[in-house]
């Protein structure tokens, strides 16, 4: 009987001091930030719900695929720009007038308010705000996922400048090494409310410098812009800028366009690629995403391709930008020159995602 027992209490302690495997996906808050990661392909995914509910920061072996030029989280908060995936709402991109259209009615924006700024407003005003609050931080066998929520109602000075009660539900979902960034919008007013929203992800690649990546641009069409970078209601064949879309050297252009007319699977996704020396990013949309632009200054400021413009002195970096509806989309569709654009009915819904997937990366 003692020996049995011995042997119980052997084959106890053993089974106690036998580490636990570690789970594979976890996600936690570290004061501010909230980190996504996924052990086995050694992605993690660093998000900002105060600021933004940005996600800062995706590190795919030790390297991270978006731009943070930042020396320390002070600092991106106190200026938490061309950082990072920036939300952009209720509208992405320029407008070419201080006010928008919707339902047949003019809007106009009262300026003295400052939320919205410059004769041609851009992005909303939404950005950086700290009002999102998080709904959910969870992980489990398939993922790992934040939800935050925004109810757009509760503040009277966005209310004046765009009169649409709305919340929006943003989830970043991290699986397979993969990041979901999934928004969904539910219109609570009387009307109609158009949708305009995008994302402006700055990614890079660390392998190679910008002018020795290679990109692919699933889309058609590019948009023809005016001199304040609005479409002017005209498409080319995608072909006149990229004349083999699916593998153009960005050392060749110098890139601020808007393309449509997605090429779609049979998912009805697009994706577009940059391409390194050995490292890869494949940025993936969804059917409700109607546009993509594309940023990529050159160093030079010359090459075929956008306008140009003032941006960071550090150009190693391009913006594969998700939007709902082209540059302008709100006044265009009053005039009739764009037939795009989504609307969420009263008391209904709006949900799309996009993906960013990283392939080719080895921890140094």
């Amino acid at each position: 009987m003692k020996i049995m027992r011995l042997a119980v209490l052997l084959v106890a302690a053993l089974t106690v001091a036998r580490p636990v495997a570690a789970q594979r996906y976890s996600a936690v808050r570290d004061g501010e930030i909230v980190r996504l990661t996924d052990r086995t392909t050694d992605t993690s995914v660093s998000i900002l719900p105060s600021v933004g509910n940005i996600a800062f920061e995706m590190v795919v072996k030790g390297h991270n695929v978006l731009r943070f030029p930042h020396a320390t989280l002070a600092d991106f908060k106190a200026m938490p720009n061309a950082t990072g995936i920036p939300f952009m709402g209720p509208w992405a991109n320029r407008l070419d007038e201080q006010a928008f259209y919707a339902n047949g009615r003019r809007y106009a924006f009262d300026m003295s308010l400052g939320n919205v700024r410059g004769a041609i407003p851009i992005h909303g005003f939404v950005t950086a705000t700290d009002q999102w609050r998080v709904k959910e931080l969870r992980a489990s066998g398939e993922g790992a996922w934040l939800t935050s929520r925004l109810e757009f109602a509760r503040q009277p000075l966005w209310m004046k400048q765009w009169p649409f009660a709305h919340t929006i539900e943003m989830t970043y979902r991290l699986s397979n090494g993969q990041l979901e960034v999934d928004t969904e919008i539910t219109n609570q007013s009387a009307d109609a409310m158009p949708v305009a929203i995008g994302f402006h992800p700055y990614f890079q690649l660390t392998d190679s410098a910008r002018d020795d990546w290679t990109i692919a641009i699933g889309a058609r069409t590019r948009w023809v812009l005016d001199g304040n970078k609005v479409p002017t209601g005209q498409t080319l064949p995608i072909e006149q800028l990229f004349p083999t879309p699916s593998s153009a050297r960005l050392s060749e252009y110098n890139l601020d366009d808007v393309f449509g007319d997605l090429v779609r699977d049979s998912g009805g996704r697009a994706t577009m690629t940059v391409m390194g020396k050995k490292q890869r990013l494949d940025v993936t949309v969804g059917a409700g995403y109607r546009s993509v632009v594309v940023w990529a200054p050159s160093p030079s400021g010359k090459g075929r391709g956008g306008q140009g413009d003032s941006p960071p002195a550090e150009r190693n970096f391009i913006c594969f930008e998700p939007m709902a509806s082209i540059t302008n989309a709100l006044n265009m569709a009053h005039r009739g020159t764009y037939r795009e654009l989504q609307t969420i009915a009263p008391g209904g819904t709006w949900r799309e995602s996009f993906w960013i997937k990283p392939s080719g990366f080895e921890r140094q």
